[in-house]
């Protein structure tokens, strides 16, 4: 068909079809139609439409355009950040067509109020956040949430009240049973931690562990020994003991230390391989007591600071001190009694020791192991000299340790004393660095220099042991090193560094032992 320009039309016919009422009364009426030689009825059965049409034909996404999409991924962010701040509405009708799989479709749906068929009021009164949820997607993600909506005792409650959990927590749960996405900070994640194991989304908790591990450290140690306590994860709490025990100076005087409670304190202060001074542990013991008085809304006073502390008194090893430590810190606190203090002076002194009920016997600390990397040492006339230069090596580790010092040469030329500057870096950032002096007795042995603290290392990732030395003489220097040494279950790498500018290398020169704990 042509129009009246010329161009190409193009008939379609559309069939009506009749329902079979309107049949029936059509034949009838025909019927009656021409037994009585009336008019013929006009026919019904088809219209005809005419379209233009071109000879190329258009696809569905030709006819009706729309912008290119973001890819779903993007989108899928866009949706869930957009619901974490409460904004979740869903303005394309035809979501579901923008997703490939149930995981994106359902991530959509997190926090979201369209077809949510249960609500929580999450958080203590005051600071709560009322967050919707969906009965099928949370009963699947946790057994908790199953037996609540789904099991026998199930309650059909509309809003759900918990006031235990925080908000930020509880959205975090909602993020991985919705989304598969775990989304932790160091804010959150003990919240996080609760939020999971009350719910049972183990994954999850999990998750939340070696998040703790990798962040545990001597400042936050003492508060995740006890969270880890209450959370009933062995392993996590085995390894805030081996920071505490190999850093305890530092974890003691942590803030961390004041907000535990009376129970992990006594735990601590009973621990028998703590590496610090009597003390330090005595000083710690009374910043806690203070921080105590203020949680039970006392006044700071000696006599508070002792009731607070109770049988953990006795769990100090006040006897094991310097005597000028506990002269002029433990005698001079207030809170040991006068008795106390007389009986404590008499067992520094008296040939007779009172009976004390304070622990004499001293804590035995770590004992700190010795990498050696060098299999023999040697001495020539014209090495190995310090000019102010630096001696460098770098290691790795395939396990936690916590580096004390450096094992160094010393003089090949008979006794000496030398000035030792040692330091540890990870990627050029500075972790520990002592300034000290060693004497050496002319023996190939090797002398300990310590750092302040001990510095934690991390598996498997380089770290950089360096020392400048000053002296006059001539010292020993190992030769026929190693590239890996294994020591008890550590495993010890180590590689040439760029930063040694004295010929100390893998094969030769000085640091022949890093000095650590375990």
């Amino acid at each position: 068909m042509v129009d009246a320009k010329g161009r190409n039309m193009k008939c379609l016919t559309f069939f009506l079809m009749l329902p079979d009422s309107v049949k029936s009364k059509s034949s009838k009426s025909s019927k009656k139609g021409n037994a009585s030689g009336s008019s013929k009825l006009p026919p019904v059965c088809y219209e005809i439409i005419t379209l233009r049409s071109k000879k190329k034909k258009k696809m569905s996404a030709e006819i009706f355009p729309t912008k290119k999409p973001a890819s779903t991924t993007t989108m899928v962010q866009e949706y869930q950040q957009q619901n974490l701040n409460n904004n979740n509405t869903i303005q394309n009708c035809n979501w579901q067509g923008l997703y490939s799989t149930i995981r994106e479709r359902n991530s959509v749906m997190f926090n979201n109020e369209l077809m949510a068929d249960v609500h929580f009021v999450v958080g203590q009164p005051g600071r709560t956040q009322r967050l919707p949820g969906h009965r099928y997607v949370l009963a699947v993600g946790s057994s908790v949430f199953h037996a609540m909506f789904y099991g026998e005792l199930a309650e059909n409650k509309d809003e759900i009240h918990i006031p235990d959990v925080e908000p930020a927590a509880f959205l975090a749960m909602l993020k991985y049973i919705y989304c598969d996405e775990i989304d932790l900070t160091a804010d959150t994640v003990l919240a996080t931690l609760y939020a999971a194991k009350k719910y049972i989304v183990p994954h999850l908790a999990r998750a939340c562990v070696n998040f703790l591990e990798t962040s545990l450290s001597a400042k936050n140690a003492c508060v995740l020994l006890s969270q880890s306590c209450l959370f009933e994860e062995p392993e996590l709490t085995q390894r805030c003991w081996e920071v505490i025990d190999a850093q305890a100076e530092l974890a003691l005087r942590s803030e961390g230390f004041c907000d535990i409670d009376s129970q992990t304190l006594e735990s601590i202060l009973q621990r028998e391989t703590l590496n610090a001074k009597e003390i330090v542990v005595f000083e710690a013991a009374l910043n806690w007591a203070e921080a105590e008085c203020q949680r039970q809304e006392l006044t700071s006073s000696t006599d508070n600071k002792r009731k607070v502390l109770g049988k953990a008194m006795y769990l100090l090893r006040i006897p094991t001190m310097a005597l000028d430590d506990f002269a002029n810190g433990a005698a001079q606190s207030g809170v040991l009694t006068l008795n106390e203090t007389n009986d404590i002076f008499l067992w520094y002194t008296a040939a007779k020791k009172p009976e004390l009920k304070f622990a004499s016997q001293p804590r035995k600390g770590l004992a700190p192991q010795r990498c050696h990397r060098f299999q023999s040492c040697a001495y020539r006339s014209n090495q190995w000299r310090y000019r102010g230069r630096c001696d460098s090596i770098q290691f790795a580790v395939d396990k936690r340790v916590f580096i004390a010092g450096f094992g160094l040469y010393g003089s090949s030329c008979g006794s000496a004393e030398y000035s030792a500057k040692i330091e540890l870096k990870r990627q050029g950032v500075l972790l520990g660095q002592n300034l000290s002096k060693y004497f050496s007795d002319g023996s190939s042995n090797t002398f300990p220099v310590w750092f302040e603290y001990p510095v934690q290392i991390e598996p498997d990732t380089f770290y950089t042991a360096s020392v400048v030395l000053d002296g006059n003489e001539l010292s020993y220097f190992g030769q026929e090193g190693m590239t890996e040494v294994q020591c008890g279950k550590v495993t010890f790498q180590f590689q040439c560094s760029s930063d040694s500018t004295n010929g100390t290398g893998v094969q030769g020169g000085q640091i022949p032992e890093l000095i650590f704990y375990a």
